[in-house]
Parts: C-alpha cells; sequence; structure tokens
C-alpha cells in the first residue's frame, strides 16, 4: 500500500514537472502561491499578466498615492528665469542676486538671469583658474603688451619677473589690470588661451550665460554674466582656501625678482569690515558695467553669496555697498535653516517573472536649506508601475521630487532594497519537488 502511494505521488510529481515546463513557456507561475495550494496562472485567453500586475501595483501603491495626489498638478518651470517678486528690499543695481552657497539656490533675484558686463568681478574666475592650474612658486615674466594695459595698474615693465603668488595679491586686493594679462599669460599661454579656460570652467560650474574674453574684466564685445552666474562663480571659488587667504588680507608687500622693486597693496573691499563674518570678494568698475561687487558672508549655519551689477555710475560709488547690505540683512532676518527630507515608508513595487512578487524600496536623504517662513515644502513620488526580473539592489526604482512653493527643487533617487532572481524553470522544479516530497 505504501508502495503504491509512492508510486502514485512520483507520477503526479512527473506530470508537475510537466506542467511547469509548458506553462513556463508562456506565462508567468507565482511560487508563494503554488506552496500555498493556489495558482495565480492568469487564463491567457481573457486575462493578461500586464493586467494582473497593474491590478496589484494600483492596491499596492494605494497609500503612497493618496499621499501625493494634491501634488499631482504641480507645474516643473521649464527654466530658472521666471523671476521672483521681492518687495521686501528696494535696490540700486539693474541686476542682483543672493544665493546660499551650500546649494546654489536663490534666495533674492532681480533680474538674475540678465547678461551684462561684470568689470573686475571677472578677476575672480582669473584667481581661481591661476590657482588651480599653476604654482604659488612660479615666476612669471612680463610681457609688453601686459605692460601696456590701461588703469588701475601696478605699473609692471617689460621683462620684469614676478612670483605668481605675489601678483595674485595685487590682482585682488588693488585690482590691476596688467597684472591681470601677465598672470593670463603665464597659466594660459595667451590671453586667449586663458579666456578658454576660464569659459570651460564657467560650463563646466553650470554658468552658460557667461563668456570671458579678457582676464581683467575691460569692456570688450562679448564679454558677459549674469548676477546668478556670477553668484555660482564666487561660491566655488570660497571653497578655495587660498583664495579666502588671499582676498581676505588686507595689506601685503612684494618685490620684483630682477631688480627689487618694492611694492604694497591695500584691500580696496570695504565690505569686509561693514558686516559680522564678511569674507570677501571682489569690487568692480568700468564705463559699460558700472559699479559692480560679489560679497560673501559667512556665519554659523550659512554662508551667503551677494552680487549687484550696475549699481550706480559715478559719483555714486556707496550704493554697491548699500545694496549688498541689504541683501545680506535680508537673508540673515528672512531665511532659518530647516530640514526638509521626510522619512516615509514606501510601498514595495511589483516585479515581473521574479522569484519574488515585490521588492521593497528604501530612500534617505539629507536637505538642509535657508527658508522663509511663509515657504512650504511638497513631495511628489515618482515610482516605477512594475519592475522585471532579474532586479538589482541598490538600483533607481524612482524619485521624490521636493518642491518650494511649487517650484522643483530637489529630486532625490528612491532604490530598491534588495534582490531579486529571475523566476526560472530550476526554480519552479525545486519549489515543486520540495513541496511533493515533504511526506517521504
Amino acid at each position: 500500500m505504501i508502495g503504491l502511494m509512492k508510486i502514485c505521488k512520483i507520477t503526479g510529481i512527473i506530470a508537475l514537472l510537466a506542467a511547469i515546463a509548458l506553462l513556463s513557456k508562456f506565462n508567468y507561475i507565482d511560487p508563494e502561491a503554488y506552496e500555498e495550494g493556489k495558482s495565480d496562472s492568469p487564463d491567457t485567453g481573457a486575462y493578461s499578466l500586464e493586467d494582473e500586475v497593474k491590478k496589484e501595483n494600483q492596491s499596492a501603491n494605494s497609500n503612497q498615492k493618496e499621499d501625493s495626489n494634491e501634488n499631482d498638478n504641480l507645474h516643473i518651470p521649464e527654466s530658472n528665469t521666471k523671476e521672483q517678486s521681492n518687495e521686501e528690499i528696494k535696490l540700486n543695481a539693474i541686476s542682483a542676486v543672493l544665493m546660499d552657497a551650500a546649494n546654489g539656490r536663490l534666495l533674492y533675484k532681480k533680474n538674475a538671469f540678465k547678461e551684462l558686463p561684470m568689470a573686475s568681478t571677472t578677476k575672480i574666475m582669473t584667481c581661481i583658474i591661476a590657482l588651480e592650474n599653476a604654482e604659488l612658486s612660479d615666476i612669471v615674466t612680463v610681457s609688453s603688451y601686459a605692460a601696456r594695459m590701461p588703469d588701475v595698474q601696478l605699473n609692471i615693465r617689460t621683462g620684469e619677473q614676478y612670483y605668481l603668488k605675489d601678483l595674485l595679491y595685487s590682482l585682488m586686493l588693488a585690482s590691476h589690470n596688467d597684472v591681470a594679462v601677465a598672470i593670463a599669460e603665464h597659466v594660459g599661454g595667451s590671453v586667449e588661451g586663458f579666456a578658454t579656460m576660464m569659459n570651460d570652467k564657467a560650463r563646466m560650474l553650470g554658468c552658460n550665460n557667461t563668456n570671458f574674453v579678457t582676464p581683467n574684466g575691460l569692456d570688450a564685445a562679448g564679454h558677459y554674466t549674469t548676477a546668478r552666474d556670477l553668484a555660482v562663480i564666487a561660491a566655488y571659488a570660497i571653497q578655495n582656501k587660498k583664495f579666502l587667504e588671499i582676498t581676505n588680507t588686507s595689506s601685503y608687500k612684494f618685490c620684483e625678482l630682477i631688480n627689487r622693486r618694492s611694492f604694497t597693496v591695500s584691500n580696496k573691499n570695504k565690505f569686509l569690515y561693514m558686516m559680522e563674518g564678511a569674507i570677501g570678494v571682489k569690487t568692480g568698475f568700468t564705463g559699460s558695467a558700472g559699479y559692480c561687487f560679489v560679497g560673501a558672508v559667512k556665519r554659523t549655519d550659512r554662508t551667503l553669496i551677494s552680487v549687484v551689477l550696475g549699481c550706480g555710475w559715478p559719483p555714486n560709488k556707496s550704493l554697491k555697498w548699500k545694496d549688498t547690505v541689504k541683501l545680506m540683512n535680508y537673508g540673515i532676518d528672512n531665511y532659518k535653516l530647516r530640514q526638509i527630507f521626510e522619512y516615509t515608508d514606501l510601498a514595495p513595487v511589483p516585479v515581473e517573472k521574479g522569484v519574488k512578487k515585490y521588492v521593497n524600496l528604501s530612500i534617505d536623504g539629507d536637505l538642509k536649506l535657508l527658508m522663509r517662513d511663509d515657504e512650504t515644502v511638497s513631495v511628489k513620488y515618482e515610482v516605477s508601475d512594475i519592475l522585471k526580473a532579474p532586479v538589482q539592489a541598490n538600483a533607481i526604482a524612482g524619485y521624490a521630487n521636493y518642491y518650494i512653493d511649487r517650484e522643483l527643487y530637489a529630486r532625490l533617487p528612491i532604490y530598491t532594497a534588495e534582490e531579486v532572481l529571475k523566476l526560472n524553470l530550476p526554480f519552479c522544479i525545486k519549489k515543486v519537488t520540495d513541496y511533493l516530497l515533504m511526506d517521504f
């Protein structure tokens, strides 16, 4: 009797394996459902796998979608050129921005993307290119072209030699135009070659509305930037310790290397003494650009970058300081540091033809930023409806889109929390065999 039962079970195993082999060619068999004695295999003539998976996905993600329905109509701006209304402060500058240096978010903007000449604020890029592509101990030989540059000058002479370090202090403290050309020729081989390096760096930083022609910022056709781009460049530059050391020095002495002519240069940036935590950056003026200034303030919980372009013409030299202080005070008084990242339990995503029916999701992040009290944060989750096996662990399955006042601020990736292998015949055989041999 026992022998007959074994024969029957073995016969059943063979029949089931044959059925598995046949079904695996056409459709998906859920091993978990099979193990429970139930088959989820659809009737291919009336109910497709795609329909089943979509139904499962709608059910699995119902809670998640309920949480995000109110954000479904959020609009992602096509560009960042839309100007924000800032009635809190009135400025003299044609163009201005206040930027959170930690993330590049604009806290205030006025004609932020208007292309304008920027005068000697150009030298921010000149200095950082030199610091990154040459040694401070390099010896720079002055060309006749560099020596002919107009005011403001150090009055360097053809054939003289200087340490690059000394010229960088002259460049940033006293804004000498002849020194800027000498540096450019040394580092870039020519003014044109150096301008290419400057523009390449601008593109790398995402400053696509900027074009450099000269290293000193003298008026030239095609030499322009925007307040936003200039703030990005400054935010990058102040991360360089040597850049900060140079631009925060009050005065500096050095000598020419051949004839030992001595020089003392003094910092023209009065803003360094106007506000607590002021750390830069650069003044500028030409007839076309007007008075310009890029400022920076570092506090315990924030670093702010300000830019004012076209901020008056002679004799209104002090307007750039007034506008800069207004911008900085606006950022300090109206913005607080907030953590906006939300931890949330995400619904698992169905997996097609996987050894598991669903894959779990995970998300992590750190989104600290400066915000006003009247600004609101909303989150919209975009998650794949279905994933096809095999699914790798830590694969991107979607994104959490963070909006501030309906404007997209950040996209955080949502990852799969585990690996899901593809369903195959050996797996099915093992599952069925394990089940049928339980009584042997």
